[in-house]
This record gives structure tokens, C-alpha cells and sequence, in this order.
């Protein structure tokens, strides 16, 4: 663990490195104690570089055995070697350097470079994880072509993968083997990857649009094949998918998947050869919830599609981070939408954005979407570059229209192909096809923060008018004190108050009308509809077309005429759950009082019809009638929170909900014709989501009838959705009964060799509210079955505890924040970057109440006094106490 006071990188002072590598050539002897690594890099001094420049290697933590120029050994005042560096004097213009380097995988808990999990050897080199194996110009814009052999003990490692098209394969002396592999590709370091153990496989043909024959393989655990049939299914529709969409089709003679137990991420999309956390591939109905079978789907999409957009195309300095990601996302997005529900898919992405994005920005974690300064390089994997990147390109492809964005994409893909980019790159491949200046849209990458768009309305029924002010604004972030106005696509609809219709103008000044979007670019801005005949209900920021926050005051009927009647399906969820978050504000000032909330009529009417809606799709009314989490009804809040009032008001509303729809739930869910057996679509998903919510709204009424359906559904499930839904509420709605102790017992029982059901028998408990909960979660990372040094159950207690139990982690006593104090200091010193992303859970700290505020500050600096710490948690640290 590097635990040096790392210096801050700046955009600005990016220069081409002094010399490029053309060939890599990379031997492993692969031991669990001692590998060795012998790397061959042809090196040329790039044009215009100086003379006199030394070659500069990256490491970490290397042990040097030996070192050659041009096939001879270097004397020892030729060159410098530390664990961190390798520095070569005065070498020539072009000349080959053979390094051999040590590493030990079974001692590497950072799971970094090159490490065993499961007993099978992996790589993980993003962002800087090359240089963890050998000495290297580990950043993305030196691209060489690599050529690998990997040696290894043929018994306990069979399967020898790495990047690119297989090669020579064969035995050698003393019970071992090897296996070559070639990529033609040009690459960056971060791409690299390697497999090397006893897996067991699946394979599939796939022949791609340009007739080029392509053999999939998934490797997992042995005994668990049958688990990998839709992660395949996945990748085969992915793969199709990109090639009509977006015309990208494969490029390699195979394409490897593998799915490993330790992981500091989802999954990596290394040339060729993907690696999973194997959450992310294996499903069946008995083990796999609908959302998981979802996010498979949308992971290994998102990583096959890096396959152009990251791997063809990289990105210039880790700076442009989002090029890569951001893009991805986007593509990843589009795909799930087409393969299920676009409305449901989109609102999920919102969902997500807001939950986790905007927190960040409104923080002291904010960031621009492209940095322009960063300490360690892990820590900006964020959801600002990921999803707000992500945003930014779909605000792209609504300002020019789908077809000038696919040309857009399509000179993209064909300028850049092989070439390491930037975000300038990419968004004049836009300018060049639109014919459009879209420097002021670029500020979007360049500023932080989420912008607020202030609205004022107004209608002259005289005149038929309808005029919409908008002002922008954006608060100060750290570094940026003052923002310029930002230029967006607007997605605005009128919804006729008496007609309950989309109202159609006879004109619009102020801004032109491109089928509802209207672009913004102006601090202030002016909209005036014409020809309006009755005062129309303002539905305003459509499909979420900018990622921004709305102010504006609708009446509580327009929120009520919006949700049922809005032809927007976007905007009938986001205005319900506007109207559920002033129910539940109102409730708190209520409860403050001591007094009994009262609920609006128009609210509990309004549950009821979509609930009955038949018209609507069931994801979609399921999806609507969740009430927001306490995490968004504390960022709506924005300062002075209190937990556990956010907690009581929300629960007593969903009782109210619940005694609405009870009486309605066996009438609704009958019409669901809920299939017998389990197919992970999503229809069926909506549909089997929809019942459970319905019931979930029982059990929060009280309903006897309900809780013993519960109990039953827990007991009879077929399927992990049913199961792991009921465990949950069992657990939450019925503490300490022994009905939520026969349901730990037997969920325990049935899944305890499973590891990756198991860790949904921690989350589950460790999300329980309540008193207890600090003392649940110790006992769970005191349970034999708890690792530290496995990513997945570290997340499934102390990261569900602190993200996803408000009331536990934000206790008034402080002893939520000790307890994950406590536990990102015992991880920083196994795996820095768990522990780092851990940490952000406190990034909301400065809006609490006082008191709360001063125990979390407490505590993060109880953290700061302590033994030093690793980069990555240091960075966040002092971050969140600047």
C-alpha cells in the first residue's frame, strides 16, 4: 500500500511522453509467491521529444531481477531501479529493453496488477495497475501491439487466457504448460489482462455482420456453467445490437469472459478478455433477483461495447476518463431500453443519477465531468464521469436530432479508430456533421455542479398566451465560484387543466420549437406559447432531457392532473413523486408537532388509480408508486437533516398508502397473470415487482392478511425475486419476532455455499433500521463467514450499513459513523480502493443537523489523527474536511 503524500496532476501541464512503445512482449512464470514477468518493449523517441531525455518507467512495488538494452545486460550506472521507478540515461533514438520483474499474487489484497482470487491468477490493470506487474509508461496514450506467453502448472492451471487471438499451446518439463496469445490491436497498458487457472466453461459461434467467425467462451467457477447461459445470451444480443446500431462489429477471432470472486469493480472490458466480478455473470431463478438479471445484461453490454468506444478508441490522459465511460454508459443505457422498457429504463437512470450524482455535486466530493486536477487517479471512477458523463452525451444526440448524432458517432468511430482522444475530439466530430458551434455546450464537461433552473409562469387567457421565464443558476463548488450559463436541450409539454390534454401551440417565441425541445443557452430565457385556449399545467424537463433541478411550484391538483394524465410517462412518475415528497415534508412538520399528519385526498386517489391502471405497464405503475427513498428526501431537504424524522414521516405515509390499496390487492395482482414459471424478461419482471409492492403497502398497513402472505411467499418462493423480497420485509417489518428468525435460519441454511446468495443474506440484515442496527452489523462481520479481504461481502455489510440504512449509519450518538470509521481503517490497509469508496458515504455530512454534524465530523477526523493512510483514502479524507 503506497501511503506517500501523492502530488496533485493537472490538466493543464499534460505533455506526449518522451518515448513510445511499439511492441510489448510479455513472458509470466506464473507462481502463487514468486512470478516472474519478463517484458521486451521495443521503445522509439517520439518526433519532436528531447534528445537527452531519460526513459522514465512507472512501478509499484517491483522487485527487479535483472535488465538488457538490445540484447545486452545493463551496467549498473546505465540505469536506476526502485520498487516505484525504473529510469534509463541516454538511451537511443529506438532500442529494446528487457526488464524481469517479481511480484507475489497470493499476497496482493489490493487486487491491483496481477493477483489470485478463488486460487485462479487475474489482472486488474485500470487505471494503474500495469505497473504493479512490471516496469512500464503505464498511461493510456502509449498504445502498443501485444504478444504474451503465459507458463504455469498444467494441473491447477489449465485455462491459460489473455488478450487477443490464441497462439502456440504446449506442454513443458516438471508438470507445466504454456499457452501464447496475440493482439494486433494497438493498446494501452490499462487493457491488459491475463487468466490463468481451473475453470469450468461454456463457448458459443457467433459469425458477426462482417462474416468474421467468432468463438465466446464464458469461464466460472466449475460447477456453476449453468449459471452462465444469460450472461452468453447477453453478450450475443449485445453484440448484434452494436453492430445494427451503432455499426461496430467485433474485431478478434474470440471473445473471453471471465468471472472471478474478488473484485474491486463490476467488471473490466481488457481486449478481448473481460473480467467480472462474478456477480455480474452467474444467474439462475434460484439465485438471481430480476434486478440482478437486469444489471447483468447491462454490464456485459457495457463492457462488450468498450470494445469501440475505450479499446479502438481510448482516451488521450486519464482526464478524459468520461470519453471512455461516460459514452459507454450511454450505449449501455440505449440497449437495456430496447431490450426492455424505455420509459422504466429511463426513470431507472434517473433514479440512479439523482441518488448518487448529485449528492456528489452538491458536496465537497464535486467534480467536473472532466477534471482538470486529481491526487489519485481511483478516485474520480465516479458517478459524476459515469452517469452525468453519460447525460452529457444524450444531451448531445437531443440537441442535433438521431440521425446528424449517428453521423456524429459514425465520424467518430472512423477518425479516431487506433488513436488515443480527447473530449474535444469527439465533440468536433459533432460540430463537423451539425455545422454548429457547441463551445458553450462543452462547459458542461468543464463546470461542477448541478444546475438549477428557476421557472416562472404566466397566462393571458385575453391573449391566449402562455409565457414560461427561466433563469439559470448554479451554487459555488470547490474550485468554482462562479458559473456560466449552461446551453441544454428543454423538453417542455402543456397539459390543458380542463381537457387533461397535450395542448398544441400555434406558435412559440423566444425559442425555436424542434418537436418540444427547445434549447436554453441564456441565463435568462423567455418562452411564449401562442394560441393557448385554456390555462394549460406545465410539464416541464420531459424524459428528463437536461440533468438539472427544476424550481418551480406546481399546486398540488397539478401535480395530481400531471401524474395521471401527463402523456409524458417520465413526467407522470417524477410528478407523483413530487406529490409524495411534500405528503411526507408535511408529515414531519406534523410530527414535530406532536400532531397526527393529515393526508390530501388527491395524494391517496391518485395511488389508487395507478395502481388500478391497467392501461399503464406494471414496472411502470410499480416504479410509481414507490415512495422516494429517505436518502432523496434528504438531498430534496438539503440541509438540517434529521434521519429518523425523515423515517417516521415516510413510514406513516406508506401506512396511509397501504390502507388505500390493501383492500384493492388481490383484485390487482390476479389481473397480473403472474406467470408460473420464472423467465427473467421485463415484463414479467414489472409484473412480479408490482405484486410484491402491493403487498409490501399490506404489511405497512398492518394488514394480518398480508403478513401471512408474506410469510408464505418466503417460504413457497420459486424464484430469488419473491425470496429475497420477502426476506427483506420480513426482516424489517417484523424485528425480533420468530418469524424473522426462522427466515435468517432458513435463508442461512438454504444459501450458506453460495457466496454470492450469501451476500444478500449480510445486506439484508445489515439494511434492517432501528436501534439495533450497529450492533447487527458487528455481529455479521464477526460471523466466520464474513471476509474482509473479499470486495462483495466487505460491500454487503459496511457498504449496505452506510448507504443504504440512513437511521443506522446516521445514529444521533455517532456510533454508526465509529463503526465505519473502524472499518475503512482495517480495510485501508488490505484494499485501498474499497476503503476510499467507502469513505464517500459521509460526502453528506456538512447537511445534517448539528448534532449529527459533529459526530460525523468527529469522527472523520478521529480517521485523520490516526495511522496514515493510503492514497486513495487520504484524497477523499481531506477532501471531505476542506
Amino acid at each position: 500500500m503506497r501511503t506517500d503524500t501523492a502530488k496533485s496532476f493537472y490538466l493543464k501541464d499534460y505533455r506526449a511522453p518522451d518515448y513510445l512503445a511499439r511492441t510489448v512482449d510479455l513472458r509470466f512464470v506464473l507462481h502463487p509467491e514468486q512470478s516472474e514477468v519478463t517484458a521486451t518493449v521495443s521503445y522509439e523517441r517520439r518526433k519532436g521529444a528531447d534528445g537527452d531525455a531519460p526513459l522514465v518507467l512507472d512501478g509499484d512495488g517491483l522487485e527487479l531481477v535483472s535488465a538488457s538494452l538490445d540484447g545486452k545486460p545493463l551496467a549498473g550506472d546505465r540505469y536506476s531501479a526502485t520498487p516505484d521507478r525504473f529510469t534509463l540515461a541516454s538511451p537511443p533514438q529506438r532500442f529494446t529493453l528487457k526488464t524481469v520483474t517479481r511480484v507475489n499474487p497470493g499476497a496482493n489484497t489490493a487486487l491491483s496488477g496481477l493477483y489470485l482470487s478463488g486460487g485462479n491468477y487475474c489482472t486488474q490493470c485500470e487505471a494503474e495497475g500495469f505497473r504493479r506487474i512490471t516496469y512500464f509508461t503505464d498511461r493510456p496514450d502509449v498504445m502498443a501491439v501485444y504478444s504474451v506467453r503465459l507458463e504455469a502448472d498444467a494441473k491447477q492451471t489449465p485455462l491459460l487466457l489473455s488478450n487477443g487471438n490464441p497462439g502456440r499451446k504446449g506442454k513443458l518439463a516438471g508438470g507445466r504448460h504454456f499457452a501464447e496469445w496475440h493482439d494486433p490491436h494497438p493498446k494501452p497498458s490499462y487493457l491488459f489482462a491475463l487468466v490463468a487457472g481451473d475453470l469450468g466453461s461454456i463457448h458459443r459461434a457467433y459469425v458477426t455482420s462482417e462474416g468474421r467467425k467468432v468463438k465466446l467462451g464464458i469461464h466460472v467457477q466449475k460447477g456453476k456453467e449453468n449459471q452462465a447461459g444469460y450472461a452468453m445470451d447477453a453478450l450475443v444480443r449485445s453484440m448484434r445490437w452494436d453492430e445494427e446500431v451503432f455499426g461496430c462489429a467485433y474485431d478478434l477471432d474470440v471473445f473471453n469472459i471471465v468471472a472471478v470472486p474478488d473484485f474491486n469493480m463490476g467488471a473490466m472490458e481488457n481486449k478481448g478478455l473481460n473480467i467480472f466480478n462474478d456477480k455480474y455473470v452467474l444467474a439462475s431463478p434460484e439465485t438471481a433477483t430480476d434486478t440482478d438479471y437486469a444489471r447483468i445484461e447491462g454490464i456485459v453490454a457495457h463492457e462488450y461495447f468498450h470494445n469501440w468506444t475505450g479499446n479502438r478508441i481510448t482516451c488521450r490522459d486519464w482526464f478524459q476518463l468520461c470519453l471512455k465511460e461516460g459514452l459507454t454508459v450511454y450505449r449501455d443505457q440505449e440497449f437495456s431500453a430496447d431490450m426492455r422498457s424505455r420509459a422504466v429504463k429511463r426513470i431507472e437512470d434517473v433514479s440512479l443519477l439523482r441518488a448518487h450524482q448529485f449528492p456528489e455535486d452538491a458536496g465537497p466530493l464535486a467534480h467536473p465531468v472532466r477534471p482538470d486536477r486529481y491526487r489519485e487517479i481511483n478516485n474520480f471512477y465516479t458517478a459524476t464521469v459515469y452517469e452525468k458523463g453519460a447525460e452529457l452525451v444524450r444531451m448531445i444526440a437531443t440537441l442535433l436530432g438521431p440521425d446528424v448524432f449517428m453521423k456524429g458517432m459514425r465520424r467518430y468511430l472512423s477518425k479516431h479508430d487506433g488513436e488515443a482522444a480527447t473530449i474535444e475530439q469527439f465533440i468536433a466530430c459533432f460540430e463537423a456533421v451539425s455545422k454548429r458551434d457547441l463551445s458553450r455546450f462543452f462547459l458542461w464537461y468543464t463546470q461542477a455542479g448541478t444546475p438549477v433552473l428557476h421557472v416562472a409562469t404566466h397566462y393571458d387567457r385575453s391573449r391566449k398566451t402562455f409565457a414560461v421565464d427561466i433563469e439559470q443558476s448554479q451554487a459555488p463548488t470547490p474550485g468554482q465560484a462562479r458559473k456560466k450559463p449552461l446551453h441544454m436541450p428543454l423538453a417542455v409539454g402543456l397539459v390543458g387543466s380542463v381537457s387533461k390534454q397535450d395542448l398544441k401551440a400555434e406558435k412559440v417565441t423566444g425559442a425555436e420549437d424542434q418537436g418540444g425541445i427547445f434549447e436554453l443557452s441564456q441565463r435568462r430565457q423567455k418562452i411564449t406559447f401562442h394560441g393557448i385556449d385554456e390555462k394549460p399545467v406545465l410539464s416541464i424537463n420531459r424524459g428528463f432531457s437536461a440533468p438539472v433541478e427544476i424550481d418551480y411550484r406546481h399546486l398540488d391538483r397539478e401535480l395530481g392532473l400531471l401524474a395521471a394524465h401527463d402523456s409524458d410517462l417520465f413526467m407522470r412518475w417524477q410528478s407523483f413523486r413530487l406529490f409524495a415528497s411534500r405528503q411526507i415534508f408535511a408529515a414531519m412538520r406534523s410530527l414535530a408537532r406532536r400532531k397526527k399528519p393529515v393526508w390530501k385526498k388527491e395524494f391517496l386517489d391518485a395511488a389508487v388509480k395507478i395502481a388500478e391502471n391497467g392501461d399503464l405497464e406494471p414496472a411502470f405503475r410499480a416504479m410509481a408508486l414507490t415512495l422516494p427513498s429517505e436518502t432523496e428526501l434528504a438531498r430534496l431537504l438539503g440541509r438540517n437533516i434529521n434521519p429518523d424524522a425523515i423515517y417516521k414521516a415516510r413510514r406513516a405515509l406508506s401506512n396511509a398508502v397501504g390502507e388505500q390499496l390493501e383492500p384493492l390487492r388481490e383484485t390487482i395482482t390476479e389481473t397480473l397473470d403472474l406467470p408460473d414459471r420464472f423467465e427473467p424478461s421485463g415484463a414479467d419482471a414489472g409484473k412480479r415487482e408490482l405484486a410484491n409492492r402491493l403487498l409490501a403497502y399490506g404489511v405497512h398497513a398492518d394488514s394480518e392478511t398480508a403478513e401471512a402472505a408474506l410469510v408464505e411467499k418466503f417460504r413457497a418462493a420459486t424464484n430469488m425475486t419473491d425470496r429475497e423480497f420477502a426476506f427483506r420485509l420480513i426482516l424489517q417489518e417484523m424485528q425480533g419476532t420468530p418469524a424473522a428468525e426462522d427466515a435468517v435460519t432458513r435463508f442461512h441454511e438454504r444459501y450458506r455455499d453460495d457466496p454470492i446468495v450469501l451476500d444478500k443474506w449480510f445486506a439484508a440484515q445489515a439494511a434492517v433500521s432501528g436501534r439495533g442496527a450497529v450492533a447487527t452489523c458487528r455481529k455479521l462481520v464477526a460471523d466466520d463467514a464474513f471476509n474482509w479481504t473479499n470486495p462483495n461481502r466487505v460491500r454487503s455489510v459496511i457498504g449496505t450499513f452506510s448507504s443504504g440504512n440512513p437511521t443506522g449509519f446516521n445514529r444521533a450518538d455517532g456510533a454508526g459513523y465509529r463503526f465505519i470509521i473502524d472499518a475503512i481503517r482495517k480495510l485501508d490497509a488490505i484494499n485501498p480502493q474499497v476503503a476510499a469508496r467507502l469513505l464517500t458515504a459521509f460526502r453528506s455530512w456538512r447537511m445534517l443537523e448539528p448534532e449529527r454534524r459533529k459526530q460525523a465530523q468527529s469522527a472523520l477526523r478521529r480517521l485523520k489523527k490516526g495511522r496514515k493512510l493510503s492514497r486513495d483514502s487520504s484524497e477523499i479524507l481531506d477532501r471531505m474536511l476542506s
